[in-house]
């Protein structure tokens, strides 16, 4: 009986070394392969993250803007919003909601006005008019603009030092007042860095860019502020 005690204490002995030498070399063909700069990874590769930011222009409203903060806050997503100061006033406490739930807020103007096609001093109202209506509401100075109608001009670059901002998916939702048509159209055409033109005046409008959230968020995208898409 003792023998094939000594016996099996040898055998576990042996088999406890060669564990701990493959273990060991296992582990040093890993150091290797990191001192090599290789990634030590899980069979599934890890995807690249693909961003995208949903804009919405012409706000607020009071009742389509407040239900499509609903709808974000839900979701966990953040949106980027160029108001227009005419449409501040009244709506102020839509406009503080923006801010404190971590919404980017730029400048749409005050008057939706062409800003190439007025004298300087009058774009420099506009712009400043509809900041200071920002400022007082939410306590935010925006850093970036929408120019109405994608209009603008080194003229303009030099009398503001905000940034403007564009985009390159657009549904024409204003126009197309149809959730699905609109969904289907960014759905189809939203890629990584992808900036969508929206605006938060219509419930079709609202409806679809929640359907779009639901759905590009299965495919691995992620929902930024426009700004985290303009970091170099």
């Amino acid at each position: 009986m003792r023998q094939r005690v000594i016996l099996w204490t040898a055998v576990l002995a042996v088999m406890g070394w060669m564990s701990y030498g493959i273990w060991r070399g296992e582990a040093a063909a890993a150091l290797e392969r990191s001192r090599a700069g290789e990634v030590s990874a899980p069979e599934e590769a890890v995807k690249e993250q693909k961003l995208i930011a949903l804009t919405f222009d012409d706000g607020p409203h009071p009742v389509y803007t407040p239900m499509l903060l609903d709808g974000l806050k839900e979701r966990n997503v953040k949106a980027s919003f160029f108001l227009l100061g005419g449409n501040i006033e009244g709506n102020e406490e839509v406009v503080e909601r923006m801010a404190e739930e971590g919404h980017l807020i730029g400048n749409h103007t005050y008057s939706h006005v062409q800003l190439t096609k007025i004298s300087p001093e009058e774009a420099e109202r506009e712009i400043s008019g509809t900041n200071e209506k920002i400022l007082a509401a939410s306590g935010v100075l925006p850093r970036y603009i929408r120019p109405p109608y994608g209009e603008w001009s080194e003229q303009l670059e030099a009398m503001t030092a905000m940034e403007p901002v564009f985009w390159n998916v657009d549904p024409q939702d204003w126009k197309v007042l149809d959730r699905k048509a609109v969904a289907d159209h960014i759905i189809k055409h939203g890629a990584d860095g992808a900036v969508v033109l929206l605006h938060d005046s219509y419930e079709t409008t609202v409806e679809a860019a929640l359907e779009v959230i639901d759905t590009l968020e299965k495919q691995g995208y992620t929902f930024v502020t426009v700004d985290e898409l303009l970091v170099d």
